[in-house]
Protein backbone atom coordinates (compact mmCIF):
# COMPACT_ATOMS: atom_id res chain seq x y z
CA UNK A 1 0.00 0.00 0.00
CA UNK A 2 1.10 3.24 -1.14
CA UNK A 3 1.43 7.19 0.61
CA UNK A 4 -0.66 8.08 -1.69
CA UNK A 5 -3.36 5.38 -1.17
CA UNK A 6 -3.06 5.86 2.29
CA UNK A 7 -3.33 9.74 1.72
CA UNK A 8 -0.81 10.17 4.43
CA UNK A 9 -1.96 14.28 4.08
CA UNK A 10 -4.45 13.39 6.00
CA UNK A 11 -2.88 12.42 8.98
CA UNK A 12 0.59 14.74 9.02
CA UNK A 13 -0.11 18.52 9.72
CA UNK A 14 1.64 20.83 7.01
CA UNK A 15 4.11 21.80 9.79
CA UNK A 16 5.32 18.53 10.08
CA UNK A 17 6.12 17.92 6.18
CA UNK A 18 10.05 19.04 6.07
CA UNK A 19 10.46 16.51 9.05
CA UNK A 20 8.75 13.82 7.03
CA UNK A 21 10.87 14.17 3.98
CA UNK A 22 14.35 15.18 5.88
CA UNK A 23 17.13 12.95 4.54
CA UNK A 24 19.38 14.88 7.65
CA UNK A 25 20.50 11.75 9.96
CA UNK A 26 19.62 13.16 13.41
CA UNK A 27 15.84 14.28 14.04
CA UNK A 28 14.97 16.51 16.91
CA UNK A 29 11.14 17.01 17.53
CA UNK A 30 10.59 19.28 20.49
CA UNK A 31 7.58 21.82 21.61
CA UNK A 32 4.52 21.95 23.28
CA UNK A 33 1.77 19.57 24.68
CA UNK A 34 -0.48 18.73 21.68
CA UNK A 35 1.57 19.77 18.70
CA UNK A 36 1.01 15.84 17.33
CA UNK A 37 5.16 16.06 17.04
CA UNK A 38 5.01 11.92 18.74
CA UNK A 39 2.45 10.91 16.12
CA UNK A 40 4.06 11.99 13.25
CA UNK A 41 7.14 10.31 14.01
CA UNK A 42 5.21 7.12 15.03
CA UNK A 43 3.65 7.34 12.02
CA UNK A 44 7.09 7.67 10.03
CA UNK A 45 8.31 4.69 11.65
CA UNK A 46 5.53 2.60 10.15
CA UNK A 47 5.98 4.02 7.32
CA UNK A 48 10.03 3.65 6.98
CA UNK A 49 9.20 0.23 8.15
CA UNK A 50 6.73 -0.61 5.58
CA UNK A 51 8.71 0.69 2.26
CA UNK A 52 11.51 -2.21 3.40
CA UNK A 53 9.12 -4.75 4.34
CA UNK A 54 7.27 -4.02 0.74
CA UNK A 55 11.11 -4.64 -1.00
CA UNK A 56 11.27 -8.08 1.06
CA UNK A 57 13.97 -6.15 3.18
CA UNK A 58 13.83 -7.44 6.83
CA UNK A 59 14.38 -3.71 9.08
CA UNK A 60 13.97 -2.83 12.34
CA UNK A 61 13.08 0.06 14.68
CA UNK A 62 14.23 1.04 18.12
CA UNK A 63 11.92 2.55 20.60
CA UNK A 64 13.90 4.13 24.08
CA UNK A 65 11.50 5.83 27.29
CA UNK A 66 13.95 6.55 30.02
CA UNK A 67 11.94 4.17 31.97
CA UNK A 68 10.73 0.69 31.23
CA UNK A 69 8.11 1.08 33.22
CA UNK A 70 6.72 3.93 31.09
CA UNK A 71 7.05 1.67 27.63
CA UNK A 72 3.77 0.10 27.11
CA UNK A 73 1.39 3.47 28.00
CA UNK A 74 3.82 5.24 25.90
CA UNK A 75 5.83 4.51 23.01
CA UNK A 76 4.70 0.89 22.45
CA UNK A 77 0.56 2.50 22.61
CA UNK A 78 2.12 5.01 19.97
CA UNK A 79 3.16 2.92 17.37
CA UNK A 80 0.10 0.82 17.78
CA UNK A 81 -1.74 3.47 16.57
CA UNK A 82 0.02 4.48 14.09
CA UNK A 83 -0.81 0.58 12.58
CA UNK A 84 -4.32 1.05 13.40
CA UNK A 85 -4.03 4.84 11.24
CA UNK A 86 -2.47 3.60 8.31
CA UNK A 87 -4.93 -0.27 8.65
CA UNK A 88 -2.04 -2.04 9.73
CA UNK A 89 -2.68 -3.56 12.60
CA UNK A 90 -3.55 -7.19 11.51
CA UNK A 91 0.14 -7.41 9.39
CA UNK A 92 1.51 -7.32 12.82
CA UNK A 93 1.79 -9.72 15.76
CA UNK A 94 1.96 -7.88 19.30
CA UNK A 95 4.15 -9.12 22.85
CA UNK A 96 4.75 -7.32 25.87
CA UNK A 97 7.29 -9.52 27.49
CA UNK A 98 9.57 -8.88 25.93
CA UNK A 99 7.92 -5.94 24.14
CA UNK A 100 8.08 -5.89 20.79
CA UNK A 101 6.04 -5.92 17.59
CA UNK A 102 6.74 -8.01 14.43
CA UNK A 103 5.50 -7.85 10.95
CA UNK A 104 4.79 -11.11 10.61
CA UNK A 105 5.60 -11.49 6.48
CA UNK A 106 9.20 -10.45 6.96
CA UNK A 107 9.80 -10.40 10.56
CA UNK A 108 10.70 -6.93 10.69
CA UNK A 109 10.40 -5.66 14.62
CA UNK A 110 9.66 -2.71 17.08
CA UNK A 111 11.66 -3.03 19.47
CA UNK A 112 11.22 -1.47 22.79
CA UNK A 113 13.56 -0.90 25.52
CA UNK A 114 13.75 1.68 28.41
CA UNK A 115 16.66 4.16 29.17
CA UNK A 116 17.33 2.34 32.77
CA UNK A 117 18.79 -0.60 31.46
CA UNK A 118 21.92 0.56 29.47
CA UNK A 119 23.40 -2.25 29.59
CA UNK A 120 20.80 -3.98 27.66
CA UNK A 121 20.74 -1.03 25.39
CA UNK A 122 24.82 -0.86 24.80
CA UNK A 123 24.89 -5.06 24.23
CA UNK A 124 21.95 -4.48 21.44
CA UNK A 125 22.46 -7.75 19.17
CA UNK A 126 19.69 -6.56 16.77
CA UNK A 127 20.48 -6.39 13.05
CA UNK A 128 19.30 -4.77 10.54
CA UNK A 129 18.37 -1.40 12.04
CA UNK A 130 16.85 1.41 10.32
CA UNK A 131 15.32 3.95 13.24
CA UNK A 132 16.16 4.74 16.49
CA UNK A 133 13.46 6.85 18.73
CA UNK A 134 14.08 8.88 21.86
CA UNK A 135 10.56 9.51 22.95
CA UNK A 136 10.32 12.07 26.07
CA UNK A 137 13.89 12.67 25.19
CA UNK A 138 14.13 15.24 27.97
CA UNK A 139 13.76 13.09 30.46
CA UNK A 140 16.73 11.02 30.06
CA UNK A 141 19.97 11.80 32.70
CA UNK A 142 21.90 13.46 30.26
CA UNK A 143 22.96 13.37 26.73
CA UNK A 144 25.53 11.03 27.50
CA UNK A 145 22.84 8.58 26.90
CA UNK A 146 22.12 9.35 23.36
CA UNK A 147 26.51 9.56 22.85
CA UNK A 148 26.75 6.16 24.37
CA UNK A 149 23.88 3.98 22.85
CA UNK A 150 23.70 5.76 19.21
CA UNK A 151 26.88 3.66 18.05
CA UNK A 152 25.64 0.66 19.16
CA UNK A 153 22.61 1.10 16.29
CA UNK A 154 24.57 2.59 14.42
CA UNK A 155 26.64 -0.42 14.01
CA UNK A 156 23.98 -2.57 13.29
CA UNK A 157 22.69 -0.59 10.47
CA UNK A 158 20.70 -2.26 7.67
CA UNK A 159 22.29 -2.65 4.54
CA UNK A 160 19.30 -1.35 2.28
CA UNK A 161 19.80 1.69 3.61
CA UNK A 162 22.32 4.67 3.42
CA UNK A 163 21.97 5.86 7.31
CA UNK A 164 20.76 4.82 10.81
CA UNK A 165 17.94 7.79 10.89
CA UNK A 166 17.43 8.84 14.94
CA UNK A 167 14.58 10.77 15.96
CA UNK A 168 14.18 12.63 19.35
CA UNK A 169 11.06 14.01 20.60
CA UNK A 170 10.27 16.07 23.63
CA UNK A 171 8.24 18.55 25.60
CA UNK A 172 11.09 21.69 26.44
CA UNK A 173 11.83 21.87 30.41
CA UNK A 174 10.77 24.75 31.40
CA UNK A 175 14.41 25.34 33.19
CA UNK A 176 16.39 26.97 30.18
CA UNK A 177 18.98 25.63 32.39
CA UNK A 178 18.15 22.12 31.67
CA UNK A 179 20.21 19.74 30.31
CA UNK A 180 18.49 19.40 26.99
CA UNK A 181 17.42 22.73 26.35
CA UNK A 182 21.16 23.37 26.57
CA UNK A 183 22.14 20.15 24.39
CA UNK A 184 19.80 21.28 21.43
CA UNK A 185 21.16 24.58 20.99
CA UNK A 186 24.71 22.88 20.31
CA UNK A 187 23.03 20.63 18.05
CA UNK A 188 20.82 23.47 16.29
CA UNK A 189 23.47 24.84 13.84
CA UNK A 190 24.83 21.07 12.90
CA UNK A 191 24.39 19.98 9.30
CA UNK A 192 23.95 16.70 10.47
CA UNK A 193 20.52 17.52 12.58
CA UNK A 194 16.83 18.57 12.09
CA UNK A 195 15.91 20.88 14.76
CA UNK A 196 11.81 21.19 14.43
CA UNK A 197 9.92 23.37 17.26
CA UNK A 198 6.02 22.74 17.37
CA UNK A 199 2.75 23.41 18.98
CA UNK A 200 -1.02 22.95 19.09
CA UNK A 201 -1.28 26.15 16.93
CA UNK A 202 0.36 24.46 13.98
CA UNK A 203 -2.51 22.06 13.65
CA UNK A 204 -4.37 23.04 10.01
CA UNK A 205 -6.20 19.63 10.06
CA UNK A 206 -8.02 20.68 13.14
CA UNK A 207 -7.61 17.39 14.44
CA UNK A 208 -7.32 19.19 18.11
CA UNK A 209 -11.18 19.08 19.28
CA UNK A 210 -13.16 21.64 21.05
CA UNK A 211 -12.74 20.38 24.74
CA UNK A 212 -9.17 20.17 24.09
CA UNK A 213 -9.27 23.72 22.93
CA UNK A 214 -11.26 25.04 26.30
CA UNK A 215 -8.67 23.01 28.48
CA UNK A 216 -5.74 24.98 26.83
CA UNK A 217 -7.74 28.39 26.56
CA UNK A 218 -8.46 27.19 30.53
CA UNK A 219 -4.52 27.53 30.85
CA UNK A 220 -3.95 30.23 28.92
CA UNK A 221 -6.48 32.32 31.06
CA UNK A 222 -5.58 30.97 34.62
CA UNK A 223 -1.32 31.45 34.09
CA UNK A 224 0.06 32.72 30.97
CA UNK A 225 3.33 31.74 31.97
CA UNK A 226 2.32 28.09 32.25
CA UNK A 227 0.33 28.33 29.31
CA UNK A 228 3.71 29.19 27.39
CA UNK A 229 5.41 26.16 28.83
CA UNK A 230 3.22 23.32 28.67
CA UNK A 231 1.22 24.54 24.95
CA UNK A 232 3.83 26.89 23.15
CA UNK A 233 6.93 25.05 24.95
CA UNK A 234 8.95 27.83 26.07
CA UNK A 235 11.69 27.61 28.72
CA UNK A 236 9.66 30.37 30.70
CA UNK A 237 12.09 29.72 33.45
CA UNK A 238 11.86 28.89 37.00
CA UNK A 239 11.76 32.39 38.94
CA UNK A 240 11.49 32.16 42.62
CA UNK A 241 8.62 31.68 44.05
CA UNK A 242 7.27 28.12 42.94
CA UNK A 243 3.31 28.56 42.56
CA UNK A 244 0.85 31.15 41.29
CA UNK A 245 -1.39 31.69 44.45
CA UNK A 246 -3.56 33.29 43.00
CA UNK A 247 -4.82 29.85 41.56
CA UNK A 248 -5.54 29.01 44.92
CA UNK A 249 -9.26 29.46 45.25
CA UNK A 250 -10.82 30.00 48.71
CA UNK A 251 -14.81 28.28 49.65
CA UNK A 252 -16.30 29.30 52.26
CA UNK A 253 -18.13 26.27 51.82
CA UNK A 254 -18.74 23.19 48.96
CA UNK A 255 -20.58 24.72 46.10
CA UNK A 256 -24.15 24.31 46.23
CA UNK A 257 -24.81 22.60 42.62
CA UNK A 258 -21.91 20.21 43.02
CA UNK A 259 -21.54 17.26 44.95
CA UNK A 260 -18.00 15.19 46.38
CA UNK A 261 -17.51 12.08 44.49
CA UNK A 262 -14.35 10.97 46.33
CA UNK A 263 -12.60 11.80 48.83
CA UNK A 264 -8.40 11.18 49.45
CA UNK A 265 -5.81 11.28 52.63
CA UNK A 266 -2.44 11.86 51.76
CA UNK A 267 0.40 12.19 53.97
CA UNK A 268 4.09 12.95 54.72
CA UNK A 269 5.66 12.20 57.87
CA UNK A 270 8.85 13.36 60.00
CA UNK A 271 7.58 12.00 63.27
CA UNK A 272 10.85 13.23 65.49
CA UNK A 273 12.69 15.29 63.84
CA UNK A 274 10.41 17.31 61.51
CA UNK A 275 6.11 18.00 60.81
CA UNK A 276 3.78 15.04 60.05
CA UNK A 277 0.84 16.47 58.47
CA UNK A 278 -2.32 15.30 56.58
CA UNK A 279 -4.91 16.53 54.87
CA UNK A 280 -8.22 15.34 52.97
CA UNK A 281 -9.38 16.73 49.70
CA UNK A 282 -12.24 16.01 47.87
CA UNK A 283 -13.12 15.57 44.30
CA UNK A 284 -16.49 17.15 42.93
CA UNK A 285 -18.59 15.84 40.16
CA UNK A 286 -17.38 19.04 37.86
CA UNK A 287 -13.71 17.99 38.41
CA UNK A 288 -12.60 20.66 41.24
CA UNK A 289 -10.12 19.37 43.94
CA UNK A 290 -10.99 20.63 47.33
CA UNK A 291 -8.76 20.77 50.17
CA UNK A 292 -11.45 20.36 52.72
CA UNK A 293 -9.63 19.56 56.30
CA UNK A 294 -5.99 19.56 57.41
CA UNK A 295 -4.05 17.90 60.26
CA UNK A 296 -0.60 19.57 61.24
CA UNK A 297 2.38 18.60 63.95
CA UNK A 298 5.26 19.97 64.57
CA UNK A 299 8.20 19.00 67.06
CA UNK A 300 9.85 21.41 66.36
CA UNK A 301 10.44 23.64 69.86
CA UNK A 302 8.65 21.13 72.32
CA UNK A 303 10.21 19.20 75.11
CA UNK A 304 7.84 16.53 75.26
CA UNK A 305 8.01 15.62 71.70
CA UNK A 306 4.94 13.04 70.53
CA UNK A 307 5.76 9.59 70.32
CA UNK A 308 4.88 7.59 66.99
CA UNK A 309 2.31 6.58 68.89
CA UNK A 310 0.62 9.35 69.72
CA UNK A 311 0.59 10.39 66.52
CA UNK A 312 -0.72 7.24 65.39
CA UNK A 313 -3.65 7.55 67.20
CA UNK A 314 -3.86 11.51 66.25
CA UNK A 315 -4.59 10.10 62.55
CA UNK A 316 -6.39 7.29 63.32
CA UNK A 317 -8.93 9.95 65.50
CA UNK A 318 -8.76 12.69 62.71
CA UNK A 319 -9.13 10.19 59.46
CA UNK A 320 -12.72 8.72 60.84
CA UNK A 321 -13.71 12.60 62.03
CA UNK A 322 -13.29 13.45 58.63
CA UNK A 323 -14.78 10.25 57.44
CA UNK A 324 -17.68 11.07 59.67
CA UNK A 325 -17.78 14.80 58.58
CA UNK A 326 -17.81 13.56 54.37
CA UNK A 327 -19.96 10.80 54.68
CA UNK A 328 -17.50 8.48 52.62
CA UNK A 329 -14.16 6.46 53.36
CA UNK A 330 -11.61 7.57 51.31
CA UNK A 331 -11.12 6.28 48.15
CA UNK A 332 -7.09 6.27 48.25
CA UNK A 333 -4.67 7.17 51.39
CA UNK A 334 -1.14 8.09 49.75
CA UNK A 335 1.79 8.58 51.71
CA UNK A 336 5.71 9.14 50.67
CA UNK A 337 7.96 6.22 50.30
CA UNK A 338 10.31 7.38 52.62
CA UNK A 339 11.57 5.52 55.85
CA UNK A 340 9.50 7.92 58.48
CA UNK A 341 6.28 6.93 56.36
CA UNK A 342 6.75 3.26 56.31
CA UNK A 343 7.14 3.51 59.69
CA UNK A 344 4.38 5.58 60.88
CA UNK A 345 2.23 3.71 58.38
CA UNK A 346 3.71 0.60 60.39
CA UNK A 347 3.12 1.84 63.60
CA UNK A 348 -1.14 2.59 62.30
CA UNK A 349 -1.21 -0.43 60.89
CA UNK A 350 -0.35 -2.92 64.10
CA UNK A 351 -2.79 0.10 66.12
CA UNK A 352 -5.17 0.28 63.62
CA UNK A 353 -5.36 -2.52 61.21
CA UNK A 354 -8.89 -1.79 60.11
CA UNK A 355 -8.18 1.19 58.91
CA UNK A 356 -6.21 -0.39 55.99
CA UNK A 357 -2.45 1.23 54.57
CA UNK A 358 -1.48 3.83 52.53
CA UNK A 359 -0.13 3.86 49.15
CA UNK A 360 3.57 4.76 49.35
CA UNK A 361 4.07 6.23 46.09
CA UNK A 362 7.82 6.30 44.76
CA UNK A 363 9.37 10.27 44.18
CA UNK A 364 10.39 11.05 41.02
CA UNK A 365 12.86 14.33 40.48
CA UNK A 366 11.15 17.51 42.09
CA UNK A 367 10.62 19.87 39.33
CA UNK A 368 8.43 17.04 38.00
CA UNK A 369 6.41 16.52 40.87
CA UNK A 370 5.73 20.28 41.09
CA UNK A 371 5.06 19.92 37.30
CA UNK A 372 2.19 17.89 38.36
CA UNK A 373 0.79 20.13 40.80
CA UNK A 374 1.10 23.33 38.41
CA UNK A 375 -1.00 21.45 35.91
CA UNK A 376 -3.81 21.13 38.54
CA UNK A 377 -3.48 24.39 39.25
CA UNK A 378 -3.34 25.89 35.91
CA UNK A 379 -6.67 24.13 34.73
CA UNK A 380 -7.86 26.44 37.67
CA UNK A 381 -9.98 23.68 39.43
CA UNK A 382 -7.98 23.52 42.91
CA UNK A 383 -9.84 25.07 45.69
CA UNK A 384 -9.53 25.05 50.01
CA UNK A 385 -12.41 25.78 52.12
CA UNK A 386 -10.95 28.68 54.18
CA UNK A 387 -10.78 27.12 57.80
CA UNK A 388 -8.65 27.73 60.29
CA UNK A 389 -7.12 23.68 59.78
CA UNK A 390 -5.60 25.17 56.07
CA UNK A 391 -4.23 27.78 57.18
CA UNK A 392 -0.96 26.52 57.57
CA UNK A 393 -1.22 24.44 53.85
CA UNK A 394 -1.45 27.94 52.77
CA UNK A 395 1.32 29.61 54.48
CA UNK A 396 3.42 26.53 53.52
CA UNK A 397 2.85 27.14 49.73
CA UNK A 398 2.85 31.03 49.90
CA UNK A 399 6.40 30.36 51.40
CA UNK A 400 7.51 27.54 48.87
CA UNK A 401 10.10 28.93 46.55
CA UNK A 402 13.32 27.98 44.72
CA UNK A 403 17.13 28.19 45.99
CA UNK A 404 18.07 31.11 43.76
CA UNK A 405 21.54 29.91 44.60
CA UNK A 406 20.46 26.82 42.32
CA UNK A 407 17.97 28.05 39.95
CA UNK A 408 20.75 28.80 37.23
CA UNK A 409 21.75 24.86 37.09
CA UNK A 410 20.38 21.62 35.20
CA UNK A 411 19.12 20.80 39.14
CA UNK A 412 17.45 23.15 40.30
CA UNK A 413 16.67 22.90 44.29
CA UNK A 414 13.91 23.94 46.63
CA UNK A 415 14.11 25.39 49.76
CA UNK A 416 13.82 22.61 52.26
CA UNK A 417 12.06 24.57 55.11
CA UNK A 418 8.35 24.11 56.20
CA UNK A 419 7.52 22.14 52.70
CA UNK A 420 5.37 19.12 54.44
CA UNK A 421 1.98 19.93 52.69
CA UNK A 422 3.75 20.82 49.68
CA UNK A 423 5.06 17.61 49.89
CA UNK A 424 1.94 16.21 51.00
CA UNK A 425 0.32 17.86 47.66
CA UNK A 426 2.64 16.81 44.98
CA UNK A 427 2.19 13.21 46.73
CA UNK A 428 -1.55 13.37 46.19
CA UNK A 429 -1.53 14.41 42.99
CA UNK A 430 1.25 12.36 41.62
CA UNK A 431 -0.85 9.19 43.15
CA UNK A 432 -4.08 10.02 41.44
CA UNK A 433 -3.19 11.92 38.26
CA UNK A 434 -5.84 9.87 36.23
CA UNK A 435 -8.57 11.04 38.51
CA UNK A 436 -7.99 14.32 38.72
CA UNK A 437 -7.77 14.75 34.60
CA UNK A 438 -4.20 15.02 34.21
CA UNK A 439 -3.54 12.16 32.59
CA UNK A 440 -5.37 9.61 30.22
Amino acid sequence: MSETQLNITSMINPHFYKLWRTKKPYVVAKGGRGSFKSSTISLKLVMMMKKQAQLGHKANVICIRENTVNLRDSVYGQIVWALDMLHMTNEFSYAVSPMRITHKSSGSTFYFYGGDKPEKLKSNTVRNVIAVWYEEAANFKSAEVFDQTNPTFIRQQSPFVNQVQIFYSYNPPRNPYSWINKWVETVRNDDDYLVDHSTYLDDELNITNEQQLKLIEAYKNNDRELYRYLYLGEAVGLGTNIYNMTLFHPLKSLPDDEYLVNIYFSQDSGQQVSATTESCYGLTNAGKVILLNTYYYSPVGKSNKKAPSDIAKDLHEVEHQWIRQWGMNPWKKTADSATSDFALDHEMFKEYPEDGRYHHVAKTEKTKMIDNVQNLLGTGRFYYLDIPENEIFIKEHQQYRWDDKTIQSDTPKVIKENDHTCDAFMYLIMDNLVDFGLKW
